[in-house]
């Protein structure tokens, strides 16, 4: 018996349960809100659904906002058919496979649930049987449980990191023996093209998941991080206050969002300088954080760093 079951059976055998109460599945949520509404229980947000993988940040990047690109997927066994991770798929489909065979899983996609983990496990399913030519616009509904479903984790190699490959445009969702699109997969191409913003991987030492581009007025740099919110703050908050939150001349912190559970700094940069120029900037700013992340373990923050905290708050904004 699934665990959404027993719990319907043991509400019916409350006599006189009140609907105002805690459902007793232990969400938190009223019983009326929860596995007492018509329908069962609203979906459970997955706050960090890629948690516990290597490829965590790059993961989070490929989903939020790195334009074109694709990384094939480590799974695990030994499939058939390789899978590739890919941004954005032609009309945002969920998946795909090439008339040539190859196999794309799309991160950024028309519909969505609220665990993209379990939704891109699905997708990799789906594209290890599908036949050339076949295209999975868009993810049936789940009739798993959710403490049931395969989710990503259970399909890859925990421990590898991803290294996505950048386009420039988006002719990779062609093959190359028949490289000229027709029909709807035309005017997607066309109008994906038309949304590239100029963006580059930087390849620092020891630097993954930062993202330089060019968003016309201003360059910016998009650096996910796995560190939790409490303790990158604290650490960014020293290097605020010692004025050590830059990159170098022509740079200058913007601020910082959240997405799928982890924070993501994001630094305004002079869009004359290439990115390859912002390579070894970045590989300073993350030894400073990693010197500043190690002390507020053992060092409580400053009132000056407290201000400089409740700053970068101030400046903060939730994507997902």
């Amino acid at each position: 018996m699934s665990k959404r079951t027993a719990v319907k059976h043991a509400a019916k055998e409350r006599d006189g349960l009140n609907p105002r109460q805690p459902c007793p599945c232990g969400s938190g949520r009223r019983y009326k809100a929860c596995h007492g509404a018509a329908g069962g229980p609203p979906e459970v947000l997955i706050t960090r659904p890629f948690e516990g993988l290597a490829a965590e940040c790059e993961l989070v990047a490929l989903r939020e906002f790195v334009p074109s690109a694709t990384a094939p997927l480590p799974l695990l066994g030994s499939p058939e058919r390789e899978v590739t991770l890919a941004t954005v798929l032609p009309v945002a489909a969920a998946a795909l496979v090439r008339s040539d065979g190859r196999a794309f899983v799309g991160m950024q996609v028309q519909v969505h649930s609220n665990d993209p983990s379990r939704d891109v496990a699905r997708s990799i399913r789906w594209a290890l049987t599908a036949q050339p030519g076949d295209v999975l616009s868009v993810l049936p509904p789940d009739e798993q449980e959710p403490d049931e479903a395969e989710r990503l984790a259970d399909l890859i190699d925990p421990a590898v990191a991803l290294t996505p490959e950048l386009h420039a445009d988006f002719t990779w969702w062609l093959p190359a023996d028949n490289p000229e699109p027709t029909g709807e997969v035309a005017l997607s191409l066309e109008r994906a093209n038309a949304a590239i913003l100029p963006t580059d991987r930087l390849r620092g030492a020891g630097v993954t998941a930062a993202y330089w581009v060019d968003a016309g007025q201003k360059a910016h740099l998009r650096w996910v991080r796995p560190e939790p919110e409490e303790q990158l703050l604290a650490a960014m908050a020293r290097l605020a206050a010692r004025g050590e939150l830059d990159l170098g001349e022509g740079s200058r912190f913007a601020g910082s969002f959240r997405a799928h559970g982890v924070l993501v700094p994001v630094w305004d940069l002079d869009r004359e300088m290439h990115a390859r120029e912002w390579d070894e900037p970045a590989v300073a700013m993350g030894e400073r954080l990693e010197k500043a992340l190690a002390s507020v373990e053992t060092e409580p923050i400053t009132e000056a760093e407290r201000r400089a905290r409740d700053g970068l708050r101030g400046r903060q904004v939730t994507l997902r």
